[in-house]
């Protein structure tokens, strides 16, 4: 299976309404204008990593990715919807050694903000331990602010119980080999994951929040919201990826996390069907009400083109639905206000780098 540069359509969605084509350029010199955080994608060959790209970034069905062909290049894709979710993602071949004197280790791992380890947990994960190991040795010491995040991957096929082993097991290894090599302090977030469910988004979201420098604001805004609305559970949501870019401080239950994530994707699709614009469904008047028989509600709310707050509530809090309406109001100045404070430190940035000149007419 092929994508290439003309494809309009992704899923479901609208033509225009997505992140465009992806790069598949191996050049790894820099790009001109504003820097973005990377992620790089790592692990071995079939450990499940364009799957994973394909899947969150590009709508893939999940069984369509069993005919993707082994990645032979570095793969990048951007993501670039709005102040807050802006990065680029590196696939890189996992047969390849990117620490090679061949290879600019420098410039790849320098620039990057975030590295994800893919590991199959359905195969036996000792090489991919060792190659780990060798990963994040190395990466560290070119860039010792790079937030290692490891995926024990396609665990839909174990067991409960033997999911959990094999965390524990992959944990107690990763971190030994590293306590070994002296590199304790090197922190390894962990994850369980697969691209028939839900968890692979929610893992991403968890990366992608450890990129956004206005992410305790963000939720600071959250907590005033649900505190002042009788709200239960609040997500900003990235509606093309159904990434959560914040949420509030209580914990996040992954029965609401779906929900929320399947309501997103019914507005969409009736959007697509019924509404009257070819260039993206979701606009300033999206905004959809949801009751469920067990007197919840699901509300959703259009924030700007690609970010929608979704929100979760008792059926009786729900009947004071213009003070909702009103603190939501609120909400969205605010998120505007922090996105303009945004803009114009990326501008002031660009200038002072000397990217942007002005033009006299």
């Amino acid at each position: 299976m092929s994508y290439t540069e003309d494809e309009q359509v992704v899923g479901s969605f609208p033509k225009g309404f997505g992140y465009g084509p992806e790069e598949t350029d191996s050049d790894i010199g820099a790009s001109g204008g504003e820097e973005k955080p990377r992620i790089l994608l790592m692990g071995l060959r079939r450990s499940g990593k364009s799957s994973i790209q394909k899947v969150v970034f590009h709508k893939v069905s999940p069984n369509e990715t069993l005919f993707l062909e082994s990645t032979n290049k570095i793969v990048k894709d951007d993501v670039s919807n709005s102040s807050f979710v802006r990065f680029q993602i590196w696939d890189l071949p996992g047969h390849i050694d990117f620490f090679d004197p061949t290879f600019d280790s420098e410039n790849i791992f320098g620039g990057c903000g975030a590295l994800i380890f893919v590991i199959d947990a359905q195969d036996d994960y000792m090489d991919a331990l060792v190659r780990l190991h060798h990963t994040v040795e190395r990466a560290h010491k070119i860039n010792s602010q790079i937030k290692f995040e490891i995926f024990i991957h396609k665990v839909d096929g174990l067991l409960d119980d033997h999911k959990i082993e094999t965390q524990r097991d992959i944990h107690q290894r990763a971190c030994d080999d590293l306590e070994d090599a002296g590199l304790e302090k090197v922190n390894l977030s962990f994850h369980l994951t697969s691209i028939y469910d839900h968890s692979i988004f929610e893992a991403f979201s968890k990366v992608v929040q450890k990129l956004i420098p206005q992410l305790p604001i963000l939720e600071n805004l959250l907590n005033i919201l649900i505190s002042n609305s009788g709200i239960e559970k609040a997500f900003l949501f990235d509606v093309v990826s159904k990434i959560y870019i914040a949420t509030d401080s209580s914990p996040v239950d992954m029965q609401c996390y779906e929900l929320c994530c399947d309501m997103i994707d019914v507005v969409i699709d009736i959007s697509c069907i019924y509404g009257s614009r070819d260039d993206g469904a979701f606009d300033d008047q999206s905004a959809a009400i949801i009751k469920l028989n067990t007197n919840t509600v699901l509300y959703l709310r259009e924030v700007n083109k690609y970010l929608a707050l979704v929100c979760i509530l008792r059926e009786d809090n729900y009947n004071k639905q213009g003070l909702i309406d009103y603190n939501f109001h609120c909400f969205r100045k605010s998120i505007q206000e922090v996105f303009e404070v945004q803009q114009n430190k990326t501008g002031e940035s660009l200038v002072a780098n000397g990217t942007v000149r002005s033009h006299k007419t």
